[in-house]
């Protein structure tokens, strides 16, 4: 059965999610900066700091999405490759085909339920250590929070912002924009912690799955003296001699007086 490494895609894809996950962060507490923003906006009586407030919270997002789509494409394919192996190894009885590999994480309802059973299958079959499987409760619970929460919250915010007077002229206009910043943070804190907690998890889990997987394949993998050479080319090695086979005598029917024949 084809094995694959799993230890250096194991390490740019655990970076990638760890770098998704700040940048989730610094967007979850923008409006730390969303408010100062709009209380300046407030004082000057100027749109064109409320308008400042929506282009950068737009430019935080940007590295976030970026940050997200290399975690998502590397992730799918550890994922693949980690199923790929566990074909090859003794012993293992895996749950799910390796097309649910990639299909889980993106056939909608599915990616709920199929990625925490391929990391089971995965931590099960690589680590052999039943008692580590609670972190993969803890990364599936964090992360459907997540998911759910942050669309959540982005809709009710979506509905209190269109209610915001669209041109500001006076401060009591200007002030609904500084309560909307002021009321955006609390509830963006539950899906940031999610993140941060299903993030961590899942860094945990690729490492110590791939830490695995890789030990398991270079103890399989022959070490060999030298480079390996092709049969018929230079320093291949020649066919040993066939041994030498002491002379014997025939073989005669014993007679009355005579000896065995040797």
């Amino acid at each position: 059965m084809p094995t694959y490494g799993v230890r250096g895609l194991a390490v740019a894809g655990a970076s990638a999610v760890g770098a998704a996950t700040l940048c989730y962060l610094l967007t979850a507490l923008f409006p730390l900066v969303g408010v100062r923003m709009a209380r300046s906006a407030a004082e000057q009586l100027d749109r064109d700091v409320l308008l400042g407030a929506v282009l950068a919270e737009v430019l935080f997002s940007v590295p976030y999405l970026l940050a997200l789509l290399t975690a998502g494409t590397l992730v799918v394919i550890w994922t693949w490759r980690a199923r790929k192996n566990l074909d090859a190894f003794p012993g293992a009885v895996p749950n799910l085909s390796p097309a649910w590999a990639i299909a889980g994480w993106l056939v909608p309802l599915a990616n709920l339920v199929v990625p925490v059973r391929v990391l089971a299958d995965l931590l099960r079959n690589s680590v052999w250590q039943r008692r580590q499987s609670w972190l993969v409760g803890v990364w599936w619970a964090s992360w459907l929070v997540f998911l759910i929460g942050d669309r959540f919250v982005a809709r009710a915010e979506q509905q209190r912002y269109d209610r915001l007077t669209e041109l500001p002229r006076n401060d009591a206009e200007f002030a609904t924009y500084v309560r909307f910043y002021e009321d955006a943070l609390a509830p963006r804190l539950v899906p940031a912690v999610a993140c941060l907690v299903a993030g961590i998890a899942f860094v945990v889990l690729v490492r110590r799955i791939s830490a695995a997987q890789q030990d398991r394949l270079s103890r399989a993998v022959p070490v060999w003296p030298g480079q390996p050479v092709w049969p018929g080319r230079p320093g291949w090695p020649a066919p040993a001699a066939p041994m030498p086979v002491a002379p014997t005598s025939p073989q005669v029917p014993p007679t009355p007086g005579g000896t065995i024949g040797a």
